[in-house]
């Protein structure tokens, strides 16, 4: 009975060992299997993805090669004679100066003339031949508009010219024709008698009235009410309001005594032209102050200088003391070259 039972245990125990081996082997197919269908998916995903992916991955590495590329304007070839490849520079201020200005001579004697130059007790004038046009006023003047004191009071007609155009603009507004021009153009012998008769402080070359650009004016008004030496009060300020707009300046200011050599006086006017006279007013110069500060500028970095509605470059050119000046002028711009009497030439170009 027990070796029956015995031999029954041990058939028993062979064949759990046969079916726990059989078990193994199917647990190690599962994971086999389970291993090749993760690879089969993975291969599946990366082989389906949309042409939207594809596209923008193609995109991208489009992007990334060709950031860097330089080489697309070099190859082509320039229509203005530069070298491919090579960065050109602007051109340098004086580069531009070239192009811009030509040259215009003129012998040291010319800076005896023109409506900038400058009298006073330390600048003799010249009485160069043809730096003005003297004439009567009272063959020349706008008789309509102010009067004269006499029949021989003369001044340059440039000068005359734009005061008529002052005073017609005086008129224009409304005022009365009281204004008289007492005092103009004087010859080296007429200083050297006011001189020697003690009527003026400066002998014959040393005052600014031989420019002939320089005049008095007093107020006579018709009823006789008043009379004597302009100045600018009521009515009459339009005048030293709108002097600079026609090219006058007052020739000695209160406060410049030091630079004129003359007392202050409000009723003397000197012609200095356009745009000139219009910076000195704005920013309250007298004329030995103007040309002393225009000597910072040169055609390279001119002054600029608005004057209503038009622009000018003015500039200073300093004069060889020896022979002729190559005075560098626009080339296609109207401009003016006036001496200074001191040395150098201003030179005054409108931009527009």
């Amino acid at each position: 009975m027990s070796d029956g039972n015995t031999r029954r245990n041990r058939k028993r125990s062979k064949t759990s060992k046969r079916y726990k081996v059989r078990y193994d082997r199917i647990l190690g197919a599962v994971l086999l299997l389970a291993a090749v269908a993760m690879v089969i998916s993975s291969c599946v995903n990366s082989c389906s993805s949309s042409p939207a992916d594809d596209n923008a991955l193609s995109t991208e590495a489009a992007t990334t090669t060709t950031a860097p590329q330089s080489t697309i304007v070099d190859n082509l070839k320039p229509t203005d004679g530069s070298t491919p490849g090579i960065i050109q520079t602007k051109p340098t201020k004086e580069e531009e100066d070239v192009t811009k200005y030509t040259s215009e001579v003129h012998p040291f004697e010319d800076t005896y003339k023109g409506d900038l130059v400058l009298i006073n007790s330390d600048h003799m004038y010249q009485f160069p031949e043809g730096d003005t046009d003297i004439v009567t006023f009272f063959d020349h003047m706008d008789t309509s508009c102010y009067s004269v004191c006499d029949l021989v009071t003369k001044l340059d007609s440039t000068a005359l010219s734009h005061l008529d155009a002052l005073m017609q603009g005086f008129i224009g507004e409304g005022n009365e024709n009281d204004i008289t021009v007492i005092g103009g153009y004087r010859t080296l012998e007429e200083q050297n008698d006011k001189y020697n008769s003690g009527l003026s402080g400066f002998s014959g070359g040393y005052t600014d009235y031989h420019s002939a650009r320089t005049f008095d004016i007093g107020i006579f008004p018709k009823d006789g009410s008043s009379s004597g030496y302009y100045s600018s009060f009521g009515n009459y300020s339009w005048i030293d309001e709108h002097a600079s707009d026609f090219g006058f300046i007052v020739r000695y200011p209160e406060g410049k005594e030091s630079y004129t050599g003359e007392r202050a006086r409000t009723y003397t006017y000197r012609y200095v032209g356009l745009p000139h006279a219009v910076y000195i007013k704005q920013n309250g110069l007298c004329l030995e102050e103007y040309l002393e500060e225009l000597k910072n500028y040169r055609s390279s970095n001119p002054l600029e200088i608005t004057a209503g509605n038009d622009l000018y470059n003015v500039y200073y050119v300093p004069a060889e003391k020896n022979g002729n000046t190559e005075v560098p002028v626009p080339k296609d711009q109207t401009y003016t070259v006036s001496g200074d009497n001191c040395g150098g030439f201003i030179v005054s170009a409108l931009m527009n």
